[in-house]
């Protein structure tokens, strides 16, 4: 059975960035729902966009969803 990887977008910060996680390990500081699909694919899941970083239900949004980019 495959493990699914946690991904954790933390709140905007006072630059409008967002921090991301994916199993821990802090992969770096998203300002759009793109820099987000170019973390997980560097983490090595495959075929991602921008319409499914929104739409995942895989990832925990903290401080606002995949809308919030403003502290």
């Amino acid at each position: 059975m495959a493990s699914v990887m946690r991904v954790v977008v933390y709140p905007p910060d006072e630059d409008g960035g967002r921090r991301v996680r994916v199993d821990g390990e802090i992969l770096g500081r998203a300002y759009g729902l793109r820099d987000i699909a170019e973390f997980l694919r560097r983490a090595g899941i495959e075929y991602v966009d921008e319409a499914y970083v929104a739409e995942s239900g895989l990832i925990e949004w903290r401080g606002g969803g995949p809308a919030a980019w403003e502290s």
